[in-house]
């Protein structure tokens, strides 16, 4: 079947995001990325657009992740509390981001 492809023209793109949206996703991306920086080691409340709500600490940032210490029972570690505050360190994806709360 690849090789239908290939002979064909190549592979068919089935999706491309549009320009407009595209930029606005890594302005934002490069906005909070920022913000988490600026938020390190400190408990923050993070809700997603897809309505999931995490409390925990800020451990870590990447160019496109927040990196997340959570004590939360949706999450099983068998290690305990290796992490200092949480058992799990949960990755998120700074664009689904909805809400960041820093909790004092």
């Amino acid at each position: 079947m690849l090789a239908e492809q290939y002979r064909s023209g190549g592979p068919q793109r089935l999706y491309q995001a549009d320009a407009g949206w595209s930029e606005q996703v890594k302005s934002t991306r490069k906005k909070l990325a920022e913000l988490c920086g600026k938020c390190m080691y400190r408990m923050v409340r993070v809700e997603t657009v897809d309505g999931e709500v995490y409390e925990g600490m800020v451990v870590g940032t990447s160019g496109s992740h927040l990196y997340l210490a959570v004590r939360d029972q949706r999450f099983f570690s068998p290690w305990g509390y290796p992490f200092g505050y949480g058992s799990f360190i949960l990755p998120l994806v700074l664009y689904d981001l909805l809400v960041l709360t820093l909790l004092i």
